[in-house]
């Protein structure tokens, strides 16, 4: 089976939601036009950016108007959506959640990140998710990651032993550690045996400039597409037997021993 991913990969207006929305829309519409993806991904926190000292004002209420906008993208162009993800406002919590989509624009998953980011502040504004983030996407077997989630291998570990067939990754990935970037994105791929669909974000807000370099990688760890640092749009095939080709040329899954891993 074969998909056609792309990561919109841009710059995310600080603390703008309304104009995001509006980038997106845009972007996503030219993506349809030109390239006809079967599954579009967009970065972390797409819709206010890193503002995280106006969330409280700025975060969607429980993620209503974002599903909203979303689902009608999705239904309009017939695509799946890795929603990046966005500040959700619960009570008196707000989680850093991503939402995926189906071509009806049906919720499919939903995913609070579960490894808070101390050195940007994200304890003192976000509150910890608590679930995994595994889904099925055009009937294989995915999971969804953001950011800081890929410096915990085990934590990838849970979702490919579970089956996950392709990870997807969103981020607000800054410039001064780009080749942290690329070489964890690199090592879940080969360790995990799975392809890594990872979009980040370009720019900068007030404290931070950011790394773009969205990947597409495959289950041996080959690069099959890799942006730079400007807004573009990474597109690129994945053929999803090679995932259990790649399984068998090397069992790892197999050979793990894991009650020594304690």
């Amino acid at each position: 089976m074969n998909l056609k991913i792309a990561c919109i990969q841009y710059d995310i207006l600080f603390g703008k939601p309304q104009e995001n929305f509006k980038i997106v829309s845009h972007e996503i519409e030219q993506t349809m036009k030109h390239t006809k993806p079967d599954i579009i991904v967009l970065p972390e926190l797409w819709t206010t950016g890193y503002d995280l000292t106006r969330l409280d004002e700025i975060a969607d209420e429980d993620g209503v108007e974002t599903k909203a906008f979303i689902q009608k993208l999705a239904k309009q162009h017939s695509v799946n959506i890795v929603a990046g993800s966005i500040a959700k406002k619960t009570g008196q919590h707000i989680t850093n959640t991503m939402f995926v989509f189906n071509r009806n624009g049906e919720v499919i998953s939903e995913y609070s990140k579960l490894h808070l980011f101390k050195l940007m502040d994200e304890h003192l504004y976000l509150k910890s998710g608590e679930e995994k983030g595994d889904f099925k996407i055009e009937n294989v077997p995915a999971a969804g990651v953001i950011c800081y989630d890929i410096r915990f291998p085990e934590w990838i570990r849970a979702h490919t032993t579970s089956g996950a067939e392709v990870l997807f990754v969103v981020a607000e990935w800054p410039l001064p550690r780009l080749e942290h970037w690329r070489t964890l994105l690199l090592s879940r791929a080969i360790e995990n045996q799975c392809y890594v669909v990872a979009c980040n974000c370009v720019g900068s807000n007030p404290d931070n400039e950011f790394a773009g370099h969205s990947m597409i990688i495959d289950p041996w760890g080959n690069i099959i597409a890799e942006a730079g640092t400007e807004s573009t749009t990474v597109v690129a095939d994945i053929n999803l037997s090679k995932v259990q080709d790649v399984r068998k040329q090397i069992p790892i899954f197999q050979d793990r021993r894991p009650t020594f891993y304690q």
